[in-house]
């Protein structure tokens, strides 16, 4: 099975993390977006990734051949960006017509069960009913399960089934095809290639898809969306195994992730904090934030706060969205 992992975008709502890294690489929960993704399906077996990249994507490229030497790797440019149907399209020179294909978004991290969904006998495609499906795609379904019509953030929304960035298909050249006859033919959608009409395509021309319903979907698009990730993902790893941390005049409030080589002292830290590799804390309380790698604290409280990797902060009490290589002194 070929996996397609678009990771082209440029991130803007996380604007200014996005200005020094692509988007699949902010951190969350102690590791970057794309490593959530990455790792749940290589555990359940799976090594052939084709990512489809963009904006700063020799930044992923080396992330991934770094953190997984192992993995058939493909790296395919997107540009102009066109929409994830025209992302997808990139990679039909890399799949052959039988394979079957995992299509996951980039940045969005998802609860389902892969043997679950690799045991259906049909191509199908993840759902959650939302309360406003207006800004999603939007599935209908018939009495025995099947997808009916596939609609792109429709105005007035026939069902509160919203597709959640997981597609599996069992067999490639027919989307393959649907796609090319989409770019082919300049079907677009404000001025973007959707997946979703390259899969209505394929069920007018009688192919069989159904839905399966996921667990907990999360859409990192936004400071509040990915703090409200990391705080999730932090309190279900920790009820697993809370690690300890000793660090001098500190108090640690589980759950937190605290990677490698930190120096900190005389800090209240958690709850739901991530802090990357390297980073100093001083005279500091910290929760409900991410913080970066390389990073150093002073006398700062912080709350709801992503503060970049190098940022330098001393003696703030804000709720503040830092990029990276930033400088602030409020002494």
């Amino acid at each position: 099975m070929k996996i397609i992992i678009p990771v082209a975008g440029i991130g803007s709502k996380l604007r200014p993390h996005t200005h020094t890294q692509p988007k699949a690489l902010v951190p969350v929960a102690g590791k970057p977006i794309l490593s959530h993704i990455v790792d749940y399906l290589v555990t359940g077996g799976y090594d052939d990734f084709i990512f489809i990249i963009g904006y700063l994507g020799d930044k992923i490229e080396d992330y991934v051949k770094t953190k997984y030497p192992n993995l058939k790797s493909t790296f395919i440019v997107q540009e102009p960006r066109e929409g994830t149907g025209h992302a997808v399209w990139l990679a039909r020179e890399k799949v052959n017509a039988d394979d079957e294909l995992l299509i996951l978004l980039g940045d969005t991290i998802i609860d389902f069960d892969l043997s679950q969904l690799m045991a259906m006998p049909n191509s199908a495609l993840g759902v959650k009913k939302v309360e406003d499906p207006r800004q999603f795609g939007v599935v209908e379904i018939d009495a025995n399960g099947f997808i009916v019509k596939v609609d792109e953030k429709p105005n007035i929304p026939k069902s509160n089934l919203a597709l959640v960035g997981i597609y599996h298909f069992r067999n490639a050249g027919k989307l393959m095809d649907a796609l090319d006859h989409i770019v082919r033919n300049d079907i677009r959608h404000n001025g973007e290639f959707h997946l979703t009409y390259g899969i209505q395509r394929m069920i007018a021309g009688g192919e069989k898809i159904s839905t399966f319903q996921v667990g907990n979907w999360f859409n990192c698009g936004g400071k509040s969306n990915l703090l409200e990730t990391n705080a999730v993902l932090l309190k279900r790893s920790n009820d697993l195994d809370k690690k300890q941390y000793n660090f001098p005049n500190t108090i640690v409030i589980h759950p937190v992730s605290i990677a490698h080589n930190c120096d900190i002292s005389d800090s209240i830290i958690g709850p739901n904090v991530s802090i990357g590799e390297n980073t100093i804390v001083k005279h500091s309380i910290i929760r409900d934030s991410i913080i970066g790698s390389y990073a150093q604290l002073e006398t700062a409280i912080l709350h709801q706060s992503i503060v970049g990797s190098d940022a330098y902060l001393k003696g703030l009490s804000q709720s503040l969205n830092i990029g990276d290589s930033t400088e602030i002194d409020f002494s």
